[in-house]
């Protein structure tokens, strides 16, 4: 049986990620198509898929030129149901979902100290 795996932004806490790891998941590294952090996001398909992704949302935003825009990410987790945990500490939560505008129901944004228990819910 395959382990269930971690699709991580860069700069996601590597506490939270070795913290993933010890608890029995891989981790893996997940670009935004600009900073080439690991396998481009827009890459993500049924082969390829995640179980979850975990990031901050200056990493799924983007420039107007940009390859992936945040549209793009919400399609890919709606489309291959993976929950995109978004750390935001909770006072800028209101903000950043006008920032974010409408997204699906895979996206929630966590005060990163809940990042972790929710991950793990998901994945158990």
């Amino acid at each position: 049986m395959m382990r269930k795996s971690v699709g991580y932004f860069e700069g996601t806490d590597a506490r939270l990620l070795t913290a993933l790891v010890l608890s029995g998941y891989d981790t893996i590294p997940v670009s935004n198509g600009v900073d080439h952090h690991g396998m481009c996001v827009g890459r993500v398909n049924r082969q390829t898929k995640t179980d979850i992704l975990i990031g901050y949302p200056h990493k799924i935003t983007a420039r107007p030129d940009d390859e992936i825009q945040l549209q793009d990410v919400f399609h890919i987790c709606k489309t291959y149901d993976i929950p995109l945990l978004l750390e935001v500490p909770e006072h800028l939560q209101e903000r950043t979902k006008d920032v974010l505008g409408e997204t699906p129901r895979v996206v929630e944004l966590l005060d990163p100290a809940d990042t972790l228990s929710r991950a793990l819910q998901l994945l158990g």
